[in-house]
């Protein structure tokens, strides 16, 4: 292989290479990047020619990464963060701030964290928006692909450029309707009972769900839902049960009363996710301060 022309390397054209790795076609790289799909052509043309490899190459109607630009991926990322790291501006005021700020986040965690959030910025920072992407069980690679800012999850990541910081604690319980039914008072009765189940739109269940079949059991789910947002209307007026976190007791699911769950089933933390490259970033940290702060009001378990 030739030396690589480093002239031809710029941080867009690097971007660019990254945004067709990671999305597998050069259409989805251009809506990401937002521009055209010639230019997104012309600008691997330009990689190739720099770096004396196809990078990608046609497989039925879509393309593949060549062997060498899997081996570059993880290093043109880390250049690229690096290189972010680097910039500097003006410091950050949240009364004069002004932009969006995204979050990952299914529907349990927004109801419960993002409205203090909202609040808060609205009183000291008007001009910073949020803007919250649905999601069942949001990833840490929704950050390695600049899709979102933070991450609100249960699963704390793997890898070492995924930063994280936790939240609150939360643990799974058994909601019912007290109006139409006593409170299951152990297994047996739970197993006996109708359930509201739930399985997210990314095919994804909540792991107490897959915790109940490793155990082998087995109960009769009636009405299977794709957010929680499902669970209160098919709640109220029945004898059901909902197997949700105890948090939603707050709000979404506050009409109905709550029992622990008849089997063990270890509490949970959730955390704030974030990508190394806004580690030092003024505008993200004290935005991170903000939704930890929100969640220092929430934090505890009842007994």
């Amino acid at each position: 292989m030739n030396p690589i022309d480093t002239f031809n390397l710029d941080f867009r054209a690097l971007s660019t290479f990254l945004a067709v790795l990671d999305e597998g076609s050069v259409s989805r790289a251009a809506v990401r990047l937002g521009v055209t799909q010639s230019a997104v052509s012309h600008t691997l043309e330009r990689l190739r020619q720099a770096l004396g490899d196809p990078l990608f190459v046609k497989s039925g109607r879509g393309i593949v990464p060549t062997r060498y630009a899997l081996q570059a991926g993880p290093h043109v990322r880390q250049i690229l963060d690096d290189l972010q790291s680097l910039s500097s501006g003006p410091p950050f005021s949240p009364a004069t701030a002004e932009f969006t700020f995204t979050i990952a986040a299914n529907d349990y965690q927004r109801d419960l964290l993002l409205p203090g959030l909202v609040r808060t910025l609205r009183q000291e920072a008007p001009g910073i928006s949020l803007q919250v992407i649905p999601s069942g069980i949001p990833r840490a690679d929704l950050l390695r692909k600049d899709v979102c800012d933070l991450v609100i999850s249960p699963h704390a990541p793997e890898a070492t450029d995924i930063m994280q910081r936790g939240l609150m604690a939360d643990r799974m319980v058994v909601f019912y309707d007290p109006e139409h039914r006593k409170p299951p008072v152990d297994l047996p009765e739970y197993l006996k009972a109708d359930h509201i189940a739930l399985l997210f739109a990314t095919g994804e269940k909540p792991t107490v769900e897959t915790a109940i079949e490793a155990r082998g059991l087995v109960r009769r789910n009636v009405v299977t839902v794709s957010n929680f947002s499902g669970l209160p209307e098919f709640l109220r007026g029945t004898d059901m049960l909902a197997t949700a976190p105890e948090g939603m007791s707050k709000h979404l699911l506050r009409d109905f009363a709550w029992v622990p769950l008849p089997f063990d089933f270890k509490p949970f933390t959730l955390l704030m996710l974030w990508h190394r490259r806004n580690q030092n970033d003024p505008a993200h940290k004290w935005l991170r301060n903000q939704v930890n702060a929100v969640a220092a009001t929430l934090n505890g378990l009842k007994s």
